[in-house]
């Protein structure tokens, strides 16, 4: 008998008890939950399941692929999926996949998973090192992958258990590209009532996760201007019109658009990384094109910031007797809403965490002005995006993600793989309680 058969009884219970309120603790007790969460963790620290999980992220590793590249990826993927003899649909949004674990009936919550590489050259040092020059696995996409496979074994075994249905969703090009975008299109979560996420952590211990409820990362966007003035020799600047000058100044009043124009208490940032112009020391050049990013807290002030992006170019631009050009491109990079995690879902995530880990692991992720288009998700339906701790002080510092020295701790990887299963089962079994209990209470107004 699998060790959530005893759970299922109680949901027959429901059938006779008219309790006007319902939540999973109605019937477990905190010793009887908590031994959900604490099998699933013992379950992934089997030394097999572990080595495997390991060895699935270090063959990623090796073979980075891009944005809506992951072919390769996806083939591995759907090549686990098969041998545990888990249905999928693919291909979604290009390359991605969705697996389905469970009856194929509602209610339905996903776990989610990103696949794609950076494009940076690797270098460290180390047995598994990419193979690909100038690809690399530097934001630990190949770790979230392996611990998703690692919860979809465990699922599986488990699953004639799981009173609902888990959506596996391994997905393409979070860097940028939009692929969560992509995926709702495709009509393939529509269905879906809930959805977990979970990022590895350089910065927070092994054994600890980070968590907030409510907005947890901004909203993004990039934009690019091309101000076109006339070229001339750098000695008679009086015969030229200098585009140089003007995106100086385009740049300067940019930033008032924070410090003069935004509630200080209302975070928001606007950052010119990129100015491209002339070729020459003594030759005024014809254009210059300057790029860069804009974040926000609210959709209100992003549609504030972006308008007054466009009026601050054009019109600056045209004080220095110049024309200018916005493009956002959000063909290619769309505009990332702001991730906002549950109240609901926070909830559930302490009460499983804290039984897996204990309440003290627990630790609140401030809000950062870092995107993540998990939010696409969680704007669609109920979402919840956390951190996992990796860091262990004896095995030398941790880089930040997108750093060409970005190592994984792959001692973490059970917990994600405990904690993916642990909030999808614990997630179905309480939502299968409350509809009984919901059901049983129209039945008595008849």
């Amino acid at each position: 008998m699998g060790f959530l058969k005893w759970v299922v009884g109680f949901s027959i219970l429901c059938t006779f008890l008219a309790t006007p309120t319902l939540s999973i603790s109605s019937f477990l007790n905190k010793e009887e939950f908590a031994n959900i969460s604490v099998n699933f963790l013992n379950l992934a620290k089997r030394p097999e399941l572990f080595d495997w999980i390991v060895r699935i992220r270090r063959t990623i590793h090796e073979n980075p692929e891009l944005g809506f590249e992951e072919f390769e990826t996806s083939k591995l993927i759907r090549n686990e999926l098969d041998k545990m003899g888990i249905f999928y649909k693919y291909p979604v949004a290009v390359t991605g996949v969705v697996g389905f674990i469970g009856t194929g009936k509602p209610p339905f919550v996903a776990l989610r998973a990103d696949m794609d590489a950076l494009a940076m050259q690797e270098e460290v040092d180390w047995k598994h090192k990419s193979k690909i020059p100038g690809k690399m696995h530097a934001c630990g996409h190949d770790a979230h992958v392996a611990m998703l496979l690692g919860a979809a074994k465990i699922l599986q075994e488990k699953r004639d258990d799981l009173q609902g249905t888990v959506l596996l969703v391994f997905q393409p090009a979070e860097e940028g590209g939009g692929g969560a975008k992509k995926m709702l299109e495709s009509g393939i979560l529509d269905n879906v009532d809930a959805i977990f996420g979970l990022h590895v952590s350089p910065r927070s211990p092994i054994g600890t996760v980070a968590a907030s409820s409510g907005p947890i990362m901004a909203g993004s966007g990039f934009f690019e201007a091309v101000i076109k003035g006339k070229g001339g020799h750098a000695a008679i600047p009086q015969h030229a019109i200098d585009p140089i000058l003007a995106a100086s100044n385009i740049i300067v009043s940019l930033q008032h658009l924070v410090s003069r124009e935004t509630d200080p208490l209302d975070s928001q940032v606007v950052t010119v990384a990129k100015f491209k112009g002339g070729g020459a020391f003594n030759v005024i050049p014809d254009s210059v094109t300057i790029g860069g990013t804009f974040r926000a807290f609210s959709k209100e002030s992003f549609t504030q910031l972006k308008q007054r992006i466009v009026e601050v170019i054009t019109r600056q631009a045209a004080v220095q007797r110049c024309n200018a050009t916005v493009d956002f491109d959000t063909k290619n990079r769309p505009f990332y809403p702001v991730t906002v995690n549950n109240k609901a879902l926070h909830e559930h995530f302490r009460n499983v965490a804290g039984q897996m880990l204990g309440i003290d692991k627990i630790l609140e992720k401030k809000p950062t002005m870092g995107s993540e288009d998990f939010s696409f998700f969680a704007e669609a339906f109920p979402g919840y995006f956390y951190l996992l701790g990796m860091v262990d002080e004896t095995k030398g510092r941790f880089e930040s993600g997108h750093s060409p020295f970005y190592r994984v701790n792959e001692d973490a990887l059970p917990y994600g793989v405990a904690l993916h299963a642990s909030l999808a089962t614990t997630y179905l079994l309480e939502h299968q309680l409350k509809s009984t209990t919901r059901d049983q209470n129209v039945h008595d107004e008849l």
